[in-house]
């Protein structure tokens, strides 16, 4: 009982974050480099979410029935690229339109999934025994960073 209602506690700040930063603010950064990174975390985005399936992707971090573990796409990189999706599409709209405001919501949306996947890692280290070797072989959200 207590996993799920921390699991729906991130999962309600997280998008709280994410409606916040769209409803205070453009969408589309203004200059080119924020445009690319945008891209370029919308790409990542696509590429995790088609590497894992569609009828698959699950925004609550506990392992749902028949889940496998994932080691292609970008997953042989980087154990959360969804998580880092989310925060490369959004900084450039917090540098765009900035507000102390604005700011604050994207560090709490960090903050908010680095607790997620540690919650979320070891619910997969509970899972899969083999979690561990992967851990071991990849980076959390960063690559070759962290």
């Amino acid at each position: 009982m207590m996993r799920r209602t921390k699991s729906t506690l991130l999962v309600v700040v997280q998008f709280a974050m994410l409606a916040f930063l769209a409803a205070t603010g453009p969408w589309l950064p203004r200059h080119t480099v924020g445009l690319f990174v945008q891209l370029a975390g919308l790409a990542l985005g696509l590429w995790a979410v088609l590497t894992m399936r569609v009828d698959r992707v699950h925004v609550f971090p506990e392992v749902r029935p028949g889940a496998t573990l994932l080691h292609h796409g970008p997953y042989r990189f980087i154990r959360h690229p969804m998580y880092l999706s989310l925060l490369l599409v959004m900084l450039p709209l917090v540098v765009t339109a900035f507000s102390v405001w604005r700011l604050a919501a994207w560090l709490l949306l960090l903050g908010n999934l680095l607790v997620k996947l540690h919650h979320e890692e070891r619910l997969l280290s509970s899972h899969f025994p083999e979690y561990a070797t992967y851990q071991a072989q990849t980076s959390r959200l960063l690559p070759w960073i962290y």
